[in-house]
């Protein structure tokens, strides 16, 4: 991927120039258009699994309410999506990395989202607040235990009926965490497969 040598996506201050590009994409009928960087997730497309699960997952509509997070949001694909389908939730972009929260803020502004969007560190999120949904395309590459830790923290914070969706590539683990999320007491269900990636509906 152009542009990411040095970094990681999940690197917490990218040490990578800028770069910036647009990515575009549609979502039912919707376009959206935001800017990219060097330094965060897929900077020069949509990602193919975050693709798939706009595509496959239930998107909130007018009627959804509550606090909505975009875990690991990257440059604001999902977090855009979310606070343009869901007019009256409040929607959290939550990453590691500061110029993926720079861009999703960004984004979010120029799209009149910036009211109820907000964009965080996972440390910046009050710890008393539960979501409604939970939507990621979940960092696999940083590892199994890195990958458990962060799910162990975030799915609790789901809403007593709130759902999460996540995005998993098959070939990369997507059937092995469905199990590991069965046997730590999750609900999970296949929802969708398509073009290799397990779309994941988890509730209590």
């Amino acid at each position: 991927m152009r542009g990411v040598t040095g970094d990681h996506y999940f690197s917490t201050e990218p040490a990578t120039s800028a770069d910036r590009r647009t990515v575009v994409f549609s979502v039912e009928g919707q376009d959206y258009s935001l800017t990219s960087s060097a330094g965060v997730f897929s900077a020069d497309r949509l990602d193919s699994g975050t693709a798939v699960l706009l595509r496959k997952a239930e998107l909130p509509g007018p009627e959804t309410g509550g606090a909505l997070l975009d875990l690991g949001c990257g440059y604001g694909p999902i977090t855009c999506v979310l606070a343009t389908r869901a007019g009256t939730a409040s929607v959290w972009g939550v990453d590691v990395n500061a110029r993926a929260r720079e861009l999703t803020s960004e984004n979010a502004e120029r799209l009149g989202l910036a009211d109820r969007v907000r964009v965080a560190a996972p440390d910046e999120v009050p710890d008393d607040l539960t979501f409604a949904q939970l939507w990621s395309n979940p960092p696999i590459r940083v590892g199994k235990e890195e990958l458990h830790g962060m799910l162990r923290r975030w799915l609790p914070r789901l809403a007593p009926d709130g759902v999460a969706w996540l995005v998993v590539a098959r070939h990369l683990g997507g059937d092995s965490l469905q199990r590991w999320l069965v046997e730590a007491g999750w609900r999970v269900a296949r929802h969708a497969s398509q073009k290799g990636y397990r779309i994941l509906r988890v509730t209590r």
